[in-house]
């Protein structure tokens, strides 16, 4: 590989416009892939298989109408009064031109929909007083038709009591016509017995006129007391649903769309997909369609998942952020075109990288930290790796040496561990993959891409712009005083060994407190708080939060799925007793029915939390629904809606964060066993690692969610930790750890082996690399720290961790601890079981070997590149790997 990179730096350098050329061409090629193909970037961050997601699906299939995406516009008088009749029509009227949009498929009036609502509590509170009259009169109807009642039983008894007596009269007279009969005297007597039997026969006749009439009067008045039980029946059950409707209101009295003193309404924006699937440009025109809209004295804001743009990746943060790299890489050369050239060089890479990674955007779905991810770290790396070959380069030319000849050595050596240091990075970034979460997946993989784009044009870019520079590589200075003796190194001596107890107790003990917040970490996605206190989307936030209570901000969507289906007539009993089921939670501020599906078995409610989406009290209500499930009968409860799916993801990434770090930590020990054949470095290097990234994860915690030092970090409302942040920060951190320790450690290993004793080559090793280590490390965090202060706020509390966590590890653990316990071990930390090593390779990454093989070294005599060649002694040194085998040869 080194021989290889040295004839490729060396042809670069002797034809730097072909290359420069070939780069640019590139470049344009990138960009109109771009153009031409790329697609939208989105805001979401879902993961499959999520609980969140299962709900979803299941709600998408039973109710449909609930899938579909909203957003909100805020709308809030500017003096805080109530809104005036011509206001109203404003607002209506700007919500209104929204639907011109094609992928918007209706709006919410805040109010209409809040006139709707208190015309319904009306209803309800006027619902009572009808009832009691209407009870009135049934109680009056059922008096009326007891007091008909007891009159027709009266005429009743009268009419069986005539009945009687005719009945007797019947029986007397039947008595005396036998009797005359008997006798023989009935003839004497039968026109007066025909009269009495008449006159019996006549009044048994009006007495079964009189008992129809009182029949029929007694079927009148059992139809009227069927009439009167069956409007008592139907007022029992108006009782029972107005005291439903009652509980439901009672639920949902924390649900509305004018805030209370009428200062301040919601707006609902409805689109037919998931809001973060809707296009830029189409969010864009909602926004111009309302903004734009008369609206006089009054202000209106958006919601975070509609006002946030992610087109940009660039801010003036991240502008100053290369400006500080610029002035750093100026101090350190002294001159303009070397301190320009790493810049330029990653600049190009960045654009090509990030170019490329985005024209696949269209067919793969990424999120809008990915290519800003790709953006910093391929700065960073960029910016680094081309220094560290200038570096080497500048001082081969000091020395004398030709300058092609120089940027073809320099490209094989430093070049070398350039490559070996972007594939560790490449590798870390990779490994997301293993996580299993997609969108984390896709951001490592263009985050690698970016990175390799990086470390190409580092050995191809580089060197042709340092041939295309020849001297003034340097500055004018030293370049007077090329292939002096003042260029040459002094012999190093050892560190004492207190100072090396000293800064090693010191520093472990300032990474374990600085790391000590990082215990009470949580972890979660930003919400409209973490948004600048000037932007639309913060507004909108605290007006929702402050008008209409911080759940309304974090509202859930729950899923009841019953056994089996109940019939209209249950529907409203279910769903009180669902919601007496779901209030119980003291979490809960409100609950209203929200869907149900065509068979009444599936129903859906929206539930309000008391406090905002990013609060422990939503998280913990979250976990408390689900362990409601099953309920008693059966019913099964899920919980959807943003707030629940962005608390899935968090603890997702939580939980996966272990098994990546472990993963991490053993792929650093085999690279690092393999680069320096030792045991104890490779262990001193992993567990320093571990120890900036825990520190880093502690300072991360205690600016962003405990608020320390908010104010000059644009920290207002301290919350959790962005969810992926850790992972990402483990991978990215390791591979620059890495780039330090090779940078360092190969140095050391150098000196070891070509028979310097091992405490006074800690001391070499560090004197050779610190310069431009502590360049490097300033450089990474500049770029690093102008990501804190971006537009994007996903990206904010990323810049501070990579750079916060890049000074630690360059500057405590590789400077400081690194050293001091390598003094510590001696000749111990070079140790390797012979078994070992013979099965490990052996891995030239300073490219030592190339550096025998090119011994030769030309000096300048003035600034036009005419030489006067010297010859230099080669290095004796052989290309063992111990200070035995130095001395058998």
């Amino acid at each position: 590989m080194a021989n290889f990179l040295y004839r490729l730096g060396h042809s670069s350098s002797r034809h730097p416009f072909v290359v420069i050329g070939a780069w640019l061409a590139t470049l344009l090629i990138a960009g109109a892939a771009f153009l031409g193909f790329g697609g939208t970037l989105t805001d979401s961050f879902s993961i499959p298989g999520l609980e969140t997601e299962r709900v979803t699906d299941q709600l998408a299939e039973e109710i449909p109408d609930l899938v579909g995406g909203s957003s909100r516009a805020v709308f809030a008088t500017e003096d805080g009064s109530p809104f005036t009749g011509t206001q109203k029509e404003q607002v209506s009227a700007a919500l209104e031109a929204a639907t011109e949009v094609s992928s918007v498929t209706g709006v919410i009036d805040p109010f209409a929909t809040q006139a709707q609502l208190e015309e319904q509590m009306a209803q309800l509170e006027g619902a009572p007083q009808q009832i009691a009259d209407a009870q009135a009169q049934l109680d009056d109807g059922q008096a009326q038709l007891d007091a008909a009642q007891e009159q027709l039983n009266a005429g009743q008894e009268q009419l069986d009591a005539a009945r009687a007596q005719l009945e007797a009269g019947q029986q007397q007279l039947d008595a005396a016509i036998a009797e005359a009969q008997a006798n023989g005297t009935y003839d004497f007597a039968a026109d007066q017995f025909a009269q009495q039997q008449a006159e019996i026969d006549a009044g048994l006749a009006q007495l079964d006129s009189q008992q129809q009439q009182i029949d029929a009067n007694q079927a009148t008045i059992d139809e009227q007391q069927a009439q009167l039980d069956d409007g008592a029946a139907e007022l029992a059950a108006q009782t029972e649903q107005l005291e439903f409707s009652t509980s439901l209101a009672e639920a949902a009295s924390g649900i509305s769309t004018v805030s209370e003193d009428g200062s301040a309404a919601l707006g609902i924006i409805q689109f037919g997909t998931n809001v973060y699937e809707v296009v830029q440009e189409d969010k864009d025109a909602v926004l111009e369609a309302i903004s734009s809209a008369p609206l006089d004295g009054v202000t209106v804001n958006f919601s975070a998942d509609i006002a946030t743009d992610v087109s940009g990746v660039l801010g003036i943060g991240e502008v100053v952020g290369v400006l500080l790299a610029f002035a750093v890489l100026l101090v350190m050369m002294r001159a303009i075109l070397p301190a320009a050239q790493p810049i330029l060089t990653s600049v190009i890479g960045v654009g090509v990288g990030v170019a490329t990674a985005l024209a696949f955007s269209d067919v793969v779905e990424m999120s809008s930290v990915t290519p800003v991810l790709g953006v910093m770290l391929a700065l960073a790396v960029g910016i680094d790796y081309s220094l560290f070959i200038v570096n080497r380069h500048r001082k081969q030319v000091r020395t004398g040496m030709d300058v092609h000849e120089s940027a073809g050595l320099a490209n094989g050596t430093s070049g070398n561990a350039v490559v070996f240091a972007g594939a560790t990075v490449i590798v870390a970034l990779l490994a997301l993959n293993i996580t299993a979460i997609p969108f984390l997946g896709i951001m490592g993989t263009v985050a690698a891409f970016s990175v390799g784009i990086a470390v190409l044009t580092a050995v191809t870019l580089t060197p042709a712009l340092l041939g295309l520079m020849g001297t003034r590589v340097l500055s004018k200075k030293d370049r007077a005083s090329i292939g002096s003796a003042e260029h040459h190194e002094e012999p190093a001596k050892a560190m004492s060994t207190g100072r090396a107890v000293v800064s090693f107790v010191a520093a472990v003990a300032a990474l374990l407190v600085i790391a000590i917040p990082a215990l009470s970490m949580r972890l979660g996605l930003p919400d409209g708080s973490q948004e600048p206190t000037d932007s639309t989307q913060y507004i909108a936030y605290k007006t929702v939060g402050e008008k209409f209570g911080e759940g309304v901000n974090g509202t859930l969507l729950v899923t009841a799925d019953l056994p089996e289906a109940v019939t209209d007539d249950d529907l409203l009993a279910t769903q009180v007793e669902l919601i007496d089921a779901l209030m119980e939670n003291e979490d809960i501020a409100a609950v209203a029915p929200a869907g149900v599906s065509e068979d009444n078995d599936f129903l859906a409610f929206q539930v309000i939390p008391v406090e905002g989406p990013s609060s422990e009290s939503t998280v913990q209500l979250v976990h408390d629904l689900r362990a409601q499930s099953p309920l008693d009968d059966g019913t099964e409860i899920g919980v959807a809606g943003e707030a629940s799916g962005n608390i899935d993801v968090s603890e997702k990434l939580d939980s996966v964060l272990p098994l990546y770090l472990a993963i991490v930590v053993g792929l650093s020990l085999i690279i690092l066993i393999i680069v320096f054949r030792s045991l104890l470095v490779p262990v001193i290097a992993t567990l320093g690692f571990v120890l900036s990234l825990f520190a880093a994860f502690g300072a991360l915690t205690a600016v962003y969610q405990w608020g320390w030092l908010g104010s000059l970090f644009g920290v207002h409302d301290p919350g959790p930790i962005l969810s992926f942040l850790p992972i990402l920060l483990t991978g990215i951190l390791f591979g620059l750890a890495m780039d330090y320790q090779l940078f360092l450690t190969t140095g050391m290993r150098e000196a070891y082996v070509h028979g310097t004793p091992a405490r006074e080559a800690v001391v070499a090793g560090l004197n050779h690399g610190r310069a431009v280590v502590t360049a490097a490390a300033i450089i990474m965090a500049s770029v690093f720290g102008g990501f804190m202060f971006s537009h994007i706020a996903l990206i904010r509390p990323m810049g501070f961790g990579l750079a916060i966590g890049v000074l630690f590890d360059a500057f405590v653990v590789r400077m400081l601890i690194m050293p001091s316990l390598m003094h510590l071990a001696g000749d111990k930390a070079w140790w390797l079981p012979k078994w070992l090593d013979r099965i490990v390779p052996d891995v030239d990454v300073e490219g030592a070997a190339l550096e025998r093989s090119h011994p030769v070294t030309h000096h300048y005599d003035d600034e036009d590149s005419s030489d006067a060649p010297v010859t230099a002694p080669a290095d004796p040194a052989p290309a063992s790997g111990t200070p035995e085998d130095d001395a058998k040869s």
